[in-house]
């Protein structure tokens, strides 16, 4: 199995028209870790929001970036 991060704007869509990082993780706490990371780049970039997925199945959804 492995785990990867949908990235999405503000309104939960997927943002899929700039160069992002693509990763994909062994471990489910392995994409948490780099996302602790790298979330302010994501930001940067124009990401607002995350989706975590394992293979096709959603994890966890609309998690914000940003410190509320």
């Amino acid at each position: 199995m492995t785990w990867r991060w949908r990235y999405e704007n503000a309104n939960g869509n997927e943002v899929t028209d700039r160069p992002l990082p693509r990763e994909v993780f062994p471990s489910q706490a392995d994409a948490e870790s780099w996302l602790g990371e790298n979330y302010r780049d994501l930001l940067e970039a124009g990401v607002e929001q995350v989706a975590l997925l394992e293979e096709d199945r959603v994890e966890y959804a609309g998690m914000s970036l940003r410190a509320e």
